[in-house]
């Protein structure tokens, strides 16, 4: 048997310095997606992991395998997701919170309103970009009606579409944190609670103040008006539409587990298919597999509700079984720990290890690009001394989105930073600085971590007698 060597810096930069590069030039260059790209990554931790440090290809593919069944609840959870958005969309249950929200919108307070309606679709569709893409490019043409210049209401969609995508048992992110931490989803999401409203009510705060100078435009509602006329004259819409999210969040409040609560969601949104749309059953097994497909002729309304079903998942699902055998080579082989040690070095106390993380998650973000690789590598990275120093999985995995997650959109060779461009016109140089909420968060986050506000703290296991 070969005599396996310890990982250095150098070892352990080659696969993420190649996933760097490939990314950037996959994304940058020819626009496509990371999945090819981050297999290149992989093949390169293999070799490294072979042929420098004296591994077997059987141990690499077992930490591989290893890791991904740590994911396996996440996607499964995903799949059942797509069974539902199909289902709440088929239904009007989706139709109808967009329906409501829209109408928040006054002169006044568009600013905040913007928030708040991006907020309310990302919460119920569990996507940002589907929220920015669709109704958020209304939003630009509105504000600019307004007056109010595109960098600005671009910020605001981007704060209020990342607070739904963080906060929405049904986005892939909020699945995926708790999956590498080892915490639970609805713990995940009630302690992100402590970082996220706050960061929130600020960032209203600070919309509010801005949209004061804004507050004498008249508002130009052609485009509200278009999207409204196309869902009521699609959908039969009705405020009893909003029972299906309702029972699930009480069943959620009730401890049910996260599986059988999005199922049971799944299940009362065919029922209310068939009886507000009057949808029949072969309608409604279409809509949980391929998704809904919108025919309004409005297109803002026909891209915002042509998704959901059980394939629509089958990208994210891919994308996440990718970086979690990237994350299992890096980690089985001690490349991870590498890093990780020379970090921790300098990370003595919660707010400290807090704060490295953070700052880890915005590096990945930055050099491989992908918001997904910036929540399941540090996530891995760091989760055995989270363990270690007696610290909740849920700190972990919320620490994970307050930083992998939100900081993803401003970086513009991100997959989601290029998104936004394209969908809002803006550049992420340009709105970062006025999306409040993605700046915040992670500020609010390493405050929290030094206060120990809100932080329970164990035993460390080596500290026992």
């Amino acid at each position: 048997m070969k005599t396996k060597k310890e990982a250095t810096i150098i070892h352990a930069l080659i696969p993420i310095v190649v996933l760097m590069a490939s990314l950037a030039v996959a994304i940058l260059l020819y626009d496509a997606d990371p999945h090819i790209p981050i297999i290149l990554g992989i093949i390169v931790a293999s070799l490294v992991a072979i042929f420098g440090l004296g591994y077997t290809w059987d141990e690499v593919e077992k930490g591989a395998i290893e890791t991904i069944q740590l994911s396996m609840q996440a996607i499964l959870i995903l799949m059942v997701i797509g069974t539902l958005i199909g289902s709440w969309i088929l239904s009007g249950t989706v139709p109808a919170m967009i329906y409501y929200g829209l109408q928040l919108l006054s002169p006044g307070i568009f600013l905040v309103a913007t928030v708040i309606i991006c907020a309310i679709i990302s919460v119920a569709t569990g996507s940002s970009w589907t929220t920015a893409g669709t109704v958020g490019v209304a939003l630009v043409g509105v504000g600019a009606g307004l007056g109010i210049p595109a960098p600005i209401v671009a910020g605001a969609i981007v704060s209020g579409a990342y607070f739904g995508d963080k906060m929405s048992p049904l986005s892939d992110t909020t699945n995926l944190a708790p999956a590498m931490a080892g915490s639970t989803l609805f713990e995940h999401i009630n302690y992100m609670f402590y970082t996220t409203i706050p960061s929130l009510l600020i960032s209203l705060v600070l919309y509010g103040i801005i949209g004061m100078k804004y507050s004498g435009g008249q508002l130009d509602t052609a485009n509200i008006t278009s999207i409204l006329d196309g869902i009521a004259g699609s959908f039969n819409i009705s405020p009893l539409l909003l029972l299906p999210p309702v029972i699930v969040i009480v069943l959620v409040v009730l401890k049910m587990p996260a599986l059988p609560g999005l199922i049971s969601g799944s299940i009362l949104g065919a029922i209310f298919a068939a009886i507000f749309q009057g949808a029949h059953l072969g309608d409604i097994i279409d809509a949980l597999h391929y998704g809904f497909v919108s025919e309004t002729g409005v297109e803002v309304v026909d891209e915002l509700l042509s998704r959901g079903g059980l394939d629509e998942m089958m990208w994210t699902v891919s994308l996440i079984i990718l970086a979690m055998v990237f994350g299992g080579v890096m980690e089985k082989t001690g490349m991870l720990q590498t890093i990780g040690n020379a970090i921790l070095k300098h990370a003595h106390s919660t707010g400290s290890l807090v704060t490295a993380t953070i700052f880890t998650s915005i590096a990945i973000n930055i050099l491989a690009a992908d918001q997904y690789l910036a929540v399941v590598i540090p996530g891995r990275m760091y989760k055995k001394v989270y363990d270690e120093r007696g610290l909740e999985p849920r700190l972990l995995s919320r620490t994970l989105e307050d930083a992998g997650t939100l900081t993803s959109p401003l970086i513009p060779w991100n997959t989601c930073g290029a998104f936004m461009k394209s969908a809002l016109l803006v550049s992420p140089l340009q709105f970062a600085p006025y999306a409040f909420l993605n700046i915040i968060n992670p500020i609010v986050a390493i405050i929290l971590a030094f206060t120990g506000i809100g932080i329970k703290e164990g035993v460390s296991p080596d500290q026992v007698a």
